[in-house]
């Protein structure tokens, strides 16, 4: 869970990450849109979409590991604690983000997603690695740690 605070009336919002890339996050109290991507610590995952993939991926700083996954795979469901733990871990080293194959269908096109998890690792605006199927936090660790340095 990560808190959003509403621009709006500045109360905060428990949010699910991963459900608020299926729904619109809403303020409990307002009813005001939330942004769950406002994560200026990197400590939680960022939802990517089609429209914020070269935003949010291409031209962030440093290494970012992007999750291709989706709500009904069982296998991504393993991964998703595991991405959140990572995000947690970073310490500015890299960041994590989470993209739904489904309602981002372009994206997954572009780089050609047959089987999810797919985890792709970007540098500096270029993919330089990709890693499919629910692998090990230790696995997923190691290959994204090896470009951050």
């Amino acid at each position: 869970m990560q808190v959003a605070v509403c621009h709006k009336c500045g109360s905060k919002n428990r949010v699910d990450p991963l459900s608020a890339a299926d729904h619109l996050a809403k303020c409990g109290k307002c009813g005001a849109a939330l942004d769950v991507n406002s994560n200026a610590t990197g400590n939680t995952p960022i939802i990517v979409s089609d429209d914020s993939f070269a935003r949010d991926v291409l031209e962030a700083p440093g290494p970012i590991l992007l999750d291709c996954w989706a709500p009904w795979c069982g296998p991504c469901r393993i991964v998703g604690p595991i991405m959140e733990q990572l995000a947690a871990e970073s310490n500015g080293r890299y960041r994590i983000a989470k993209l739904n194959v489904d309602q981002n269908q372009r994206t997954a096109s572009q780089f050609q997603i047959q089987s999810i998890p797919t985890m792709l690792i970007f540098k500096n605006g270029k993919l330089v690695d990709r890693l499919v199927g629910a692998l090990p936090k230790p696995a997923i660790a190691a290959r994204l740690l090896a470009h951050a340095g």
